[in-house]
């Protein structure tokens, strides 16, 4: 993709699982990236390596995005690192744990929340007016909010808390686009389904779960991170297009809506 070439994009939870294939998608199309992690530094020196080999600016920076003192640093130093802000990818977020509505008390939706909702708007919140900034100038900036096919549907028992935050994260994306429109930003969220060979799906997916839900996929398949990563890479290049506030499922097919 021509257009992302010297495009700048920061990545929450970039390191690992979807959020490092959306990372090497990105340098391979031509942007510099810096990548957030909270405890996988292991994948971003892989990327720097690659990153390397490409010829582009690489970064990254361990922060607890569950606070404000987290997030507002850590995009102050990718903004400083990469001279600006083009493209962000929310990535950051997890299930935490199965818990039905009886077993997940105050503490525990506060904290799935905090993580999936709170971090996305936290991060964003500190890089809005450098995505602004580059609009002016560049034509346009995209951000990219990872949300669920639990946040469409529900997800399978004990993903309550969950399913919840998802669902909130794809109305932020249609009321963020709404408000950042005006100024040139775009909005909008991947919706994946089953995506095997994730740490997510390996903690809280049974080998069983999965078999059932891959037999009613259309496509007969589980998807895998780079399929999302080249959705993801795709709706990071419509800066300068006509889609935003959309969801795009990434899903082999389901039924999601």
């Amino acid at each position: 993709m021509k257009k992302l070439l010297g495009k700048r994009a920061l990545v929450t939870a970039g390191a690992q699982g979807i959020g490092l294939a959306i990372s090497r998608r990105l340098l391979a199309a031509g942007c510099d990236v810096f990548v957030h992690f909270r405890s996988s530094a292991a994948g971003s020196q892989e990327l720097a390596a690659e990153a390397a080999t490409l010829g582009r600016r690489f970064g990254s920076a361990s922060a607890d995005l569950t606070s404000t003192e987290g997030c507002n640093p850590l995009v102050a130093e990718a903004v400083a690192f990469l001279g600006g802000l083009d493209i962000l990818i929310n990535n950051a977020g997890s299930l935490i744990a199965r818990k039905t509505l009886a077993e997940a008390d105050d503490n525990f939706w506060a904290e799935t929340i905090s993580l999936n909702v709170g971090s996305l708007r936290r991060v964003t919140r500190a890089a809005a007016p450098h995505l602004i900034a580059a609009a002016k100038t560049g034509g346009g900036a995209s951000i990219v909010n990872l949300s669920s096919l639990a946040g469409r549907k529900g997800g399978h028992p004990g993903s309550l808390a969950y399913s919840t935050a998802k669902g909130a994260v794809l109305t932020f994306t249609r009321a963020l686009a709404n408000e950042l429109g005006p100024q040139g930003v775009r909005v909008n969220a991947l919706a994946p389904g089953l995506i095997l060979g994730t740490s997510f799906h390996n903690t809280h997916t049974s080998a069983e779960s999965a078999r059932a839900t891959v037999a009613g996929i259309p496509l007969a398949r589980g998807g895998n991170a780079d399929d999302v990563a080249r959705a993801a890479v795709f709706l990071a290049s419509e800066f300068d297009g006509f889609i935003t506030g959309a969801t795009l499922d990434v899903n082999g097919g389901v039924y999601g809506c």
